[in-house]
């Protein structure tokens, strides 16, 4: 599970853009806290910690404990708004956490035993077609990552959501369909040399072709 941060805040008096122009001024970030059937809370964070955070990685899957006014309320980062050109934050939004409650979050995606998988120790390539997964999980039991064991996986073999043990207290929030992870691959050389061959073949039958009109 990944790990569960604390944000110091301060509440904001006022609202509009004009004061969201001058908390930026001051360094700090305009934030509201919203859900669990209660009011939005608006409040403001200090630019550089909530940098700070950000740069750990894993920041929108944690659960942040923000303090406010000698409050601690618990939350999940649902939107950090960055500026076009400076990439600076400009606004926060983290979502109200009730007790028992479900979240949908992306958690990252990352392959083990690739030592024991006889299409990439062939030189065989493996295609990633998501790096991350839509998950339904409990609120105290966010994954850091979800691991995929590749054991035994050939070129031409697919890796599908079925497949993946997901942890206690996690589901797949794309329910519809067995949706692909990775595909493992044939590397290029390898690729480059069937094609070579296919050409050489059809030379071939062309030639006799030709000397059969003869």
């Amino acid at each position: 599970m990944s790990d569960t941060l604390t944000l110091p805040a301060e509440r904001r008096e006022r609202a509009g853009k004009g004061a969201s122009r001058a908390l930026r001024r001051e360094g700090r970030i305009p934030a509201v806290i919203y859900g669990g059937k209660e009011e939005p809370t608006t409040i403001h964070v200090e630019e550089k910690e909530l940098v700070r955070q950000l740069m750990t990685g894993h920041f929108m899957n944690s659960i942040v404990n923000i303090e406010v006014g000698g409050e601690t309320i618990r939350t999940l980062p649902k939107d950090v708004a960055l500026h076009p050109v400076t990439d600076r934050p400009t606004h926060a939004d983290f979502f109200r956490l009730s007790k028992d409650a479900k979240v949908d979050v992306s958690v990252p995606v990352i392959f083990i035993n690739e030592e024991k998988s006889p299409g990439l120790k062939k030189g065989g390539v493996l295609n990633v077609v998501r790096h991350e997964l839509e998950l339904v999980c409990a609120a105290d039991k966010i994954p850091g990552e979800i691991e995929i064991d590749v054991t035994g996986k050939d070129v031409g073999d697919s890796i599908h959501i079925s497949e993946v043990n997901l942890p206690e207290g996690s589901a797949s929030a794309i329910t519809d369909r067995d949706f692909t992870i990775a595909t493992l691959v044939a590397p290029s050389s390898l690729k480059k040399s069937e094609g070579d061959n296919s050409t050489e073949a059809a030379d071939d039958e062309a030639a006799e072709e030709e000397g059969g009109e003869d």
